[in-house]
C-alpha cells in the first residue's frame, strides 16, 4: 500500500442505484496472479454471494462514484461470485490496481436471493487511496452493513465520495480500516455463523521505513489528528471543507436551475424570500445573455478583448457570480445602496478568474476513467514524461501542495493570470448585461388598465467630485440599485454566497507567501494591497528566517470555535423584533419631515438640512443593518457545527488578522458575544475568580478601572443582576443591557449562573474567553524602547496598587494648565476666555482619542478634529466657530500635555520620523525586519494611472510608480514601527501559550484564554514582553538602515533612561 493513501468510504445502495445489477462478464473471471508489492495489504475474502460481481460493474460504479472532482483511472473486481458456492480468492488482474471483496447472503442458511442483501468491497484505487463500499437492499436487515460503512466514514450517498486530496497517513488508514472490518464482522456475526461465511484478513509484513519517511508520517498524522477531533470525523469535515471551497458558485448556480424547472413545472413562483426570488427572476436572463455571447465568440464573430474569457466557464455559474458578487458590494461598499464601477468591475472579473483556476486544476489534474479511454493501450501509449507529471501532481494533491500543482500545470495550460486590465473588462461586461437583463417591479396593487411598472434593477451613473480651489473636478462611475432593492439589502445577506467562510477544519500550515490557509481558495500571508516590493521582500525571505511567523499563523488558525447557541437566539429575538436594543441598529428608517406649508425661505431652508440630516441617518442605518445581517448569516450557517477555524494572515506591519471578513473576534460586541471556544475546560478556583473579573472589565463604566478586589466585590455586589440576566435576558430588569459590550457581559452572566448555582462551581465548564488587555499598549512599547520609568509607570509597565489610567492623568495636567489660563486676563490672554469655558467639559473622555492616536503620530488639525467631534456631542458650545476656537485651544493643550508625560516617547517618535525622512528623500521606501524576521516595507507611493475602455465606461486603473511618498513615508514610519513590535509580542505570546498547553486568541492588544488558564497566560505575555525588549531593537534597525544606505547620514539615537524592564513580570496591571 502506498504511503499516504487516501482514505475513501462509500455507502452504496442498491435500491437507489440500479448499476449494481448490471450483469457480469467473463472478463470478471479471469485472474492473472500477482506477486503482493513491500508495504502492501491483502484481504482475502470468502462468503455466499447475493450478487455478481463484474468488471463493467465496477467501473460503472467508479464512474458514478467518483465523477467529481478526481476520479481514479479503474476499478476492477477480478473473480465471479455465483450462487450457491464459495466465492475463490479474489487476486488483483495484471494491469489493474489492487482490490479484493467479499459478499454476505443477506437470507439464512445461505440461500441466494438475486437483487438483495449487501456487499462491501475494499481496495486500492489506481492512485494509491484506499477504498471501502457497501450496499444493501432497502428493507433487508444485511442493509445494516451499508449503513454502518455510511456511518464509519460519515457519507449518506455515493455522490459524497471522497475526493483523493483528502489525505490520511498509512497507518491511519491501516487502523481505520481494520476497525470497520472488525465493526462489520461483530454487526452480521449472526449471519456468518448461520451461513458459514468467514472472513479472513491477512497483511503483508512492510519493511522498515527510512528515517526521513517516518518523520514526514509524523508530520501528516500532527497535521491531520486535531484535538478533540477523531480521525474518522476529519475526512467527512475536509470533504466538506474543499466543497465549500470549490463548489460554492456551482451549488448556487445548480439551485437557481432546479429552481426554475420547479416554476416550469408547476406553473407557479415558489415561496421564497423577497430578495431571492429577485436572484432567481435575473438569473436565467443573464444566464441567456452570457451563453449568447459565448456562442458569438465561439463562432468568430464577437472580437472584443475580454470575448476570449467568457468562454471559460459555464454561462450559469457566471451568472451567479456576477449577481452575488455586486449585491456584496451594495452591501458592504457604502451606506447608499452603490458601488464604484472600477471597484465592482474589477472585483467579478477577479472572482470570475478565480472559478475559471479552481476549474481548470481540476480538469487537469483530474486522472482518465475508462470512459474516456478505448483500452488498456491506450494507457500504455502515455510517454513516460507524462506519466511521471500524473505521479507527481498525485503526491503533490495528497501532501496538499496545490500551488506547486498550478506550476506543475501551467506548461500544459498556458494559463496566465489575466491581470486588472483583463479583471476590468470582464466584469464591466459581465455588470452591464446585468444592467441589461435585470428587473424589478414594485409588489403593489395596480389598476387592471395601468401599464406594469417594471424598471432597471441596477443603473449606471457618473458621479462628480470637485475640487476644492480648483477649476477642474473629477468624474467616476457607481452602480446604484433602485430603492426596492436597496430595501431588501439588509435581508438578503442569508441568501450569499460568502466563500471565505471559517473553516471546518484546521487551516493548512503556512510554508510560504501563496502556500497555506485555505485548502483551494486562493491565500496570501500579507495583505499587501499590490505592493510590490514588499510581495517581492517576504517571497524573498528565506523560509527558516520567517519560521517563527508561520507557527505563530498556525497556532492562531488552530485554535477551535462555535456559535454560543444561547446567545444568537437572543439576538435573533432582538433583531426579529426590530432590533434598536444592545447596540443593535434601530431596522426602521427615520421618516423624512414632511414640507412645510409656506414660502418662507428660513424655514425651507431648514426642512432642507432636516431631509439630509434623516436621509443620511437612513444609510447609515442601512450600511450598519447590512453588516449585522452578514454576521448573522455566518452565525446561523456555523452554529449547529461541532466547531471551526480561523485562517489567519498578516498585514505589512506584521499584525495579524483572521481571514474571515464578516464574523469573527476581531468585530463587535455582537460578533464576540456570539463566539466562544469551542473547547470547554472547569474553571477551577482561580477560573472563577478571572470570569467574575472579566464581567466587571466587560460591564465597563468606570468599573474596569478599579483594582482586581474592586472589580471582584462589583460581581459579587450584582449577583442578583446576574442571576436575572441569564434568567430572563429579555422579560426581566435586563441589568446586562446597562454594560458597555452587553452581549458578552451576557454570555459571562449565563456561565457564571451556572456554576454559581451548581454543587461544584469550580468544576463547571466554560468556553468563555476571558480578556487581557494592554493598558494604552503603543505607549508601552515606547516606554520599553525608551526605558522611560516616567511613562512606564503611566502606563502600568510598573507595580501598583490599582491600575494608573493615562487617559485620566492627561486630562489632570490638561485641567491644570487650563486653570492657570483661566486665571489671566481676557483683554490681554485670548485663551483665558476659552479656559473658562472648557474647565467644565474636561474629563478622560474628552482627551481618551487623541492620547490613543498619540503614538500614531496624530497631528495638530487631527486633534483639533476629534475634541471638536467630542464638544458637538455634548451640545454645550451652539456657536459652531466658538466650538471650532475651543476646539484649537483643547487640541494645543492636550498635546503640550502629552509632550510633558511622555517626552522620550516623543523622542523617539521624532528619532524615527528623521531617519525616514533622511531616506525617503532619496527616493526610497522605509523598509525593516521585525524581531520575528519578517521584512517590512513602506507601501506608500506615487500612483499612476492606466486607462481602460471598457464597454460600461473608461475606466481609470491605478498602478504603482517608482516614485514615493515622502512625506507619508516619514510620518506614516514611527507607528507602523511600533505596530510591528506589538505584534511581535502578540506573536511570541501565542506559541508560547500553545506550547504551555492554554488556548490562545489575540486581538493586536487583546490576549484571550480560558478562565482557568489566566494566570498562566499572564506570566507568559509579560516574559515575552521582556524578552522582546531585551533584544537591541533600536540599534539594529540603525544598524540596518546604514547597511542598506551607507552612505547616507543618520541622526544618532535617542537618550534613553533606566527603567528595569524586570519591573514588567511584577505589574498586575501591565495586562489586566
Amino acid at each position: 500500500m502506498c504511503s499516504n493513501a487516501a482514505a475513501i468510504a462509500i455507502a452504496f445502495n442498491t435500491c437507489c442505484c440500479p448499476l449494481l445489477a448490471e450483469p457480469a462478464t467473463p472478463a470478471a473471471a479471469r485472474a492473472a496472479t500477482a506477486v503482493p508489492r513491500p508495504g502492501s495489504t491483502r484481504f482475502r475474502l470468502h462468503a455466499n454471494p447475493s450478487l455478481p460481481a463484474s468488471q463493467d460493474m465496477w467501473r460503472s460504479f467508479a464512474r458514478r462514484a467518483f465523477s467529481s472532482p478526481q476520479p481514479p483511472r479503474k476499478l476492477s473486481l477480478v473473480g465471479e461470485s455465483r450462487p450457491g458456492r464459495p466465492s475463490p480468492p479474489l487476486r488483483p488482474a495484471s494491469g489493474f490496481p489492487r482490490l479484493a471483496a467479499w459478499e454476505h447472503s443477506a437470507a439464512e442458511g445461505g440461500a441466494a436471493a438475486p437483487g438483495r442483501g449487501w456487499f462491501a468491497g475494499v481496495g486500492l484505487s489506481q492512485n494509491g487511496g484506499l477504498m471501502v463500499a457497501s450496499s444493501g437492499s432497502c428493507g433487508d436487515p444485511a442493509g445494516k452493513g451499508s449503513d454502518l460503512v455510511c456511518r464509519y466514514r460519515g457519507f449518506g450517498s455515493v455522490a459524497e465520495a471522497v475526493s483523493p486530496t483528502d489525505v490520511e497517513d498509512e497507518a491511519a488508514c491501516l487502523e481505520g480500516l481494520q476497525e470497520l472490518l472488525q465493526e462489520l464482522s461483530k454487526e452480521e456475526s449472526g449471519d456468518v455463523k448461520r451461513d458459514g461465511s468467514s472472513v479472513e484478513v491477512q497483511q503483508v509484513l512492510r519493511p522498515p521505513q527510512p528515517l526521513h519517511e517516518q518523520q514526514k508520517l509524523q508530520r501528516l498524522q500532527q497535521q491531520k489528528q486535531t484535538p478533540g477531533m477523531v480521525q474518522k470525523n476529519y475526512s467527512v469535515l475536509r470533504r466538506r471543507q474543499i466543497k465549500i471551497e470549490t463548489e460554492a458558485w456551482e451549488q448556487a448556480a445548480k439551485e437557481y436551475k432546479e429552481l426554475l424547472v420547479d416554476m416550469c413545472e408547476q406553473k407557479l413562483a415558489p415561496n421564497l424570500p423577497y430578495m431571492k426570488s429577485l436572484f432567481l427572476g435575473w438569473f436565467e436572463p443573464l444566464r441567456d445573455r452570457i451563453l449568447k455571447e459565448q456562442h458569438s465568440y465561439r463562432e468568430g464573430k464577437n472580437k472584443a478583448g475580454y470575448a476570449p474569457y467568457f468562454d471559460q466557464l459555464p454561462a450559469e455559474m457566471m451568472s451567479v457570480i456576477t449577481m452575488h458578487k455586486l449585491m456584496g458590494l451594495l452591501m458592504t461598499g457604502g451606506c447608499d445602496g452603490s458601488a464604484r464601477v472600477i471597484h465592482a468591475a474589477c472585483q467579478v472579473g477577479e472572482a470570475v478568474e478565480q472559478e475559471v483556476r479552481i476549474q481548470r486544476f481540476f480538469e487537469k489534474t483530474k486522472k482518465k476513467t475508462g470512459k474516456h479511454k478505448e483500452n488498456e493501450c491506450e494507457d500504455d501509449a502515455l510517454t513516460k514524461e507524462q506519466q511521471m507529471l500524473r505521479t507527481k501532481v498525485t503526491q503533490l494533491m495528497k501532501k496538499q501542495k496545490l500551488h506547486q500543482v498550478q506550476k506543475i500545470l501551467k506548461p500544459q495550460d498556458d494559463f496566465k493570470p489575466w491581470g486588472q486590465e483583463f479583471h476590468a473588462k470582464v466584469g464591466s461586461r459581465l455588470i452591464e448585461l446585468l444592467i441589461e437583463t435585470a428587473y424589478i417591479q414594485p409588489p403593489v396593487d395596480q389598476q387592471a388598465d395601468w401599464p406594469p411598472d417594471i424598471r432597471p434593477a441596477f443603473r449606471h451613473t457618473l458621479r462628480t467630485i470637485a475640487k476644492e480651489q480648483q477649476k477642474s473636478s473629477r468624474r467616476y462611475g457607481v452602480i446604484e440599485c433602485d430603492p426596492l432593492v436597496k430595501q431588501g439589502l439588509d435581508r438578503t445577506a442569508r441568501h450569499m454566497v460568502i466563500p471565505y467562510m471559517p473553516m471546518l477544519v484546521t487551516p493548512v500550515n503556512w510554508t510560504g507567501y501563496d502556500k497555506g490557509a485555505h485548502l483551494f481558495l486562493p491565500s496570501y500571508i500579507m495583505r499587501t494591497h499590490g505592493s510590490r516590493q514588499q510581495r517581492e521582500a517576504v517571497k524573498r525571505a528565506p523560509r527558516n528566517q520567517l519560521q517563527g511567523v508561520y507557527e505563530a499563523l498556525d497556532t492562531l488558525g488552530t485554535t477551535k470555535w462555535r456559535i454560543n447557541k444561547r446567545l444568537l437566539s437572543v439576538v435573533d429575538r432582538i433583531w426579529s423584533s426590530g432590533g434598536c436594543l444592545a447596540d443593535l441598529v434601530d431596522r426602521e428608517d427615520v421618516p423624512l419631515p414632511e414640507k412645510p406649508d409656506t414660502e418662507d425661505e428660513a424655514v425651507i431652508k431648514k426642512w432642507k438640512w432636516k431631509v439630509k440630516a434623516a436621509k443620511k441617518e437612513n444609510s447609515e442605518r442601512h450600511s450598519m443593518r447590512c453588516d449585522v445581517e452578514l454576521k448573522l448569516a455566518v452565525a446561523r450557517k456555523m452554529k449547529d457545527e461541532e466547531g471551526f477555524y480561523y485562517p489567519h494572515n498578516l498585514d505589512f506591519r506584521g499584525r495579524a488578522y483572521p481571514m474571515h471578513p464578516y464574523l469573527n473576534h476581531l468585530g463587535s460586541d455582537l460578533c464576540r458575544g456570539i463566539l466562544e471556544f469551542a473547547e470547554g475546560r472547569p474553571l477551577g478556583k482561580s477560573g472563577l475568580h478571572w470570569l467574575k473579573i472579566h464581567l466587571a472589565n466587560l460591564y465597563a463604566g468606570g468599573v474596569d478601572k478599579l483594582s482586581y478586589d474592586g472589580r471582584f466585590a462589583f460581581a459579587e455586589n450584582h449577583l442578583e443582576d446576574i442571576f436575572d440576566s441569564a434568567d430572563r435576558p429579555l422579560e426581566g430588569k435586563r441589568w446586562w443591557l446597562e454594560a458597555e459590550d452587553p452581549f458578552q457581559c451576557l454570555a459571562v452572566c449565563i456561565n457564571l449562573t451556572e456554576a454559581l448555582r451548581s454543587s461544584s462551581p469550580e468544576t463547571t465548564i466554560s468556553h468563555i474567553p476571558v480578556h487581557q488587555d494592554g493598558s494604552c499598549n503603543g505607549l508601552q512599547h515606547y516606554a520599553a524602547l525608551g526605558r522611560d520609568k516616567l511613562g512606564a509607570i503611566a502606563v502600568n509597565l510598573v507595580a501598583g496598587e490599582k491600575p494608573a489610567d493615562v487617559y485620566s492623568g492627561i486630562a489632570a495636567r490638561v485641567l491644570d494648565i487650563m486653570r492657570r489660563d483661566a486665571q489671566k486676563d481676557p483683554a490681554n490672554e485670548m485663551n483665558a476666555a476659552r479656559a473658562r469655558l472648557l474647565i467644565s467639559q474636561v474629563d478622560r473622555k474628552l482627551v481618551k482619542q487623541t492620547v490613543m492616536t498619540s503614538v500614531y503620530g496624530v497631528t495638530y488639525v487631527g486633534a483639533r478634529e476629534q475634541i471638536k467631534r467630542r464638544l458637538k456631542e455634548r451640545g454645550v458650545i451652539a456657536d459652531d466657530a466658538e466650538q471650532f476656537s475651543a476646539a484649537c485651544y483643547a487640541a494645543k493643550v492636550t498635546l503640550t500635555a502629552l509632550e510633558e508625560m511622555f517626552q522620550a516617547a516623543r523622542g523617539i517618535m521624532t528619532w524615527l520620523g528623521d531617519c525616514a525622512k533622511v531616506v525617503a528623500v532619496e527616493n526610497h521606501a522605509v523598509r525593516w525586519t521585525t524581531p520575528l524576521g519578517l521584512p517590512v516595507v513602506q507601501p506608500y507611493r506615487k500612483l499612476g494611472r492606466q486607462l481602460v475602455k471598457t464597454s460600461l465606461q473608461v475606466l481609470t486603473l491605478q498602478r504603482e510608480t517608482d516614485k514615493v511618498m515622502a512625506k507619508r513615508q516619514r510620518t506614516a514610519f514611527p507607528p507602523n514601527f511600533v505596530h510591528s513590535l506589538d505584534g511581535s509580542h502578540m506573536m511570541m505570546t501565542a506559541v508560547a501559550c500553545r506550547k504551555a498547553g492554554l488556548n490562545f486568541a489575540g486581538v493586536h492588544d487583546s490576549y484571550w484564554t480560558h478562565a482557568c488558564d489566566v494566570d498562566q497566560m499572564n506570566r507568559i505575555l509579560r516574559e515575552k514582553f521582556v524578552e522582546l525588549y531585551e533584544i537591541p531593537i533600536l540599534e539594529n534597525l540603525l544598524d540596518s538602515f546604514q547597511k542598506s544606505f551607507p552612505t547616507l547620514n543618520f541622526p544618532p539615537l535617542p537618550e534613553r533612561g533606566d527603567f528595569d524592564l524586570k519591573d514588567v513580570m511584577d505589574s498586575p496591571y501591565f495586562f489586566n
